[in-house]
């Protein structure tokens, strides 16, 4: 497929790139497909003649990044549902502090994709000196022209992420993007978006995508925390958190390769949030490998407890699972049986449920 002639979906939710300077600072901007396209006119011809045609849609209301929650999610899976197949990819321009959350759950929610869905934001607004709003805009709109790429990804800082692999690892860094435990899936190297062979979804069988766009309701305030252990807590904390009858589930975050103490009472509390239906998961807080619950003694509680395990999946890949399966109509043996199986290239390995 010639770039040329490709025609992206360009969806704008906001987020910094599309900020403008004012005397209270930095504040959302208006006509922002018309920004762009002025942007993309001061490339070079070779540039802007690889670039492919774009129609640009707006998010109902802007997505402040640092306050999007499921329902943000579901309603941008749904508007990339309604309208992809007029177009041969997709780009989002999103807030970069929620983007591989965001990435994660577009991942689950729009299972078996059959083209590019490309997300991308910038550390600076399109207009400021240095920013880097145009080059990520461009790699990921080269991306999304690729119809080997069937899925979601993340471009930034020219390197594409699997993004349900991706998390945000720098503040202000422009390369603020790293996938800990999946290779990248390319890079955009001089004028060329490389797709590195091996490394993308593979898809068996063609036919129509198979796309899970659940009711979070429910979900939205809370409903699944992400509690990162630390040392001398204390079981009345965590029943504080996981035993309130808000909670439907929860990411664990445990030392090393699975440990947590050997507290009775901390383990009691996770056995009876676990026995109430609670979907209960655990990583590890070390960012690179993954975790084996029950390999060492001291980890040996949360499997008694009916804790699962999230192998090397990301904070933000396991609190969207959770949330996507508590949401639909599934019993508890489907839910952690989906769980610990890799739906779009999540965790490394399946597990058997522990």
């Amino acid at each position: 497929m010639s770039s040329s002639r490709a025609s992206l979906l360009v969806i704008y939710t906001g987020g910094t790139l599309g900020m403008v300077d004012s005397p209270q600072g930095l504040v959302p901007g208006r006509d922002f497909e018309d920004r762009l396209r002025r942007a993309l006119a001061t490339l070079s011809p070779e540039r802007r003649a690889a670039l492919p045609d774009f129609q640009m849609r707006e998010t109902s209301r802007p997505i402040d990044s640092s306050a999007a929650t499921p329902a943000d999610w579901r309603d941008l899976a749904t508007l990339v549902a309604d309208h992809y197949q007029a177009h041969d990819g997709v780009v989002i321009l999103h807030g970069t502090d929620t983007l591989a959350w965001t990435a994660s759950s577009l991942a689950y929610q729009l299972q078996g994709i059959d083209r590019p869905v490309i997300l991308t934001g910038a550390m600076a607004p399109l207009e400021h000196s240095g920013s880097d709003a145009l080059t990520n805009i461009e790699a990921a709109m080269r991306f999304a022209t690729d119809a080997r790429l069937q899925e979601v990804a993340l471009c930034f800082s020219g390197r594409l992420l699997r993004g349900v692999r991706s998390r945000k690892w720098q503040t202000r860094h422009t390369d603020a993007f790293i996938s800990p435990n999946y290779p990248l899936l390319g890079e955009f190297v001089g004028n060329d978006a490389v797709l590195f062979p091996g490394r993308s979804l593979e898809r068996h069988q063609r036919g129509a995508p198979r796309f899970e766009l659940p009711d979070v309701t429910g979900l939205t305030e809370g409903g699944v925390p992400r509690l990162v252990l630390w040392p001398g807590i204390a079981a009345w904390q965590l029943e504080a958190w996981l035993l309130d009858d808000r909670v439907r589930g929860a990411l664990l975050e445990v030392w090393g390769g699975g440990n947590l103490p050997e507290d009775p009472a901390i383990l009691g509390v996770l056995a009876r949030a676990s026995g109430e239906g609670k979907l209960l998961a655990a990583i590890s807080q070390c960012p690179h490998g993954g975790i084996s619950i029950g390999a060492y003694a001291a980890g040996r509680g949360l499997v008694d407890a009916g804790v699962l395990s999230g192998d090397d999946m990301t904070p933000e890949a396991t609190v969207t699972k959770l949330v996507h399966l508590l949401a639909q109509p599934l019993d508890d043996d489907e839910r952690r049986r989906r769980f610990l199986t890799p739906l779009v290239g999540e965790r490394s390995t399946p597990a058997l449920d522990d």
